[in-house]
């Protein structure tokens, strides 16, 4: 009977001990499929137009984009907090003189991506064709459970398009 009560007592153990882990909330953040380009400060000046195109696994995409002036975060600091510490923290953006744009993929995979850019200048002449091929950055920012976040990013100035920092 001590016997059969001993392995009761630890069976319940066991169970206790694995329905006790904390669960981990993930949020609820969808990423959209899409690669990105920034137009360097240096170049953009010069440029009118961009279309992009880009080949993944066998599937390609491409579109004019829409090109808009980028902006950088100015952090504007943090109040102190009621109990000391800091309270409320705040940022502004600024524009930085680059043009940014999206390339809308149906899917982005961590596999290797072709990517070309070509467009017109400000006088309306072809701005010569650019392309590039790399990996696509893959990041954890809520832990292992909560699923990848892959990142295709691009820079576009006068010696061509690389993969963004």
């Amino acid at each position: 009977m001590r016997m059969l009560a001993a392995a009761a007592a630890l069976a319940l153990t066991a169970v206790l001990a694995t329905s006790c882990r904390a669960e981990v909330a993930c949020p609820a953040i969808g990423q959209a499929p899409v690669v990105s380009l920034t137009v360097a400060r240096e170049y953009a000046p010069s440029v009118h137009a961009i279309h992009l195109s880009a080949c993944q696994d066998g599937r390609c995409k491409e579109a004019d984009l829409e090109l808009v002036p980028g902006s950088t975060a100015v952090d504007q600091g943090c109040e102190p907090g009621p109990y000391g510490g800091d309270g409320v923290c705040s940022a502004t953006s600024s524009p930085d003189g680059t043009l940014t744009g999206m390339l809308m993929m149906d899917t982005l995979t961590a596999s290797r991506i072709e990517v070309q850019a070509t467009g017109t200048d400000t006088a309306g002449t072809p701005l010569p064709a650019r392309t590039t091929a790399f990996t696509p950055r893959t990041a954890h920012p809520y832990g292992e459970q909560c699923g990848t976040f892959i990142t295709a990013s691009v820079v576009l100035d006068a010696a061509g398009l690389r993969q963004a920092p």
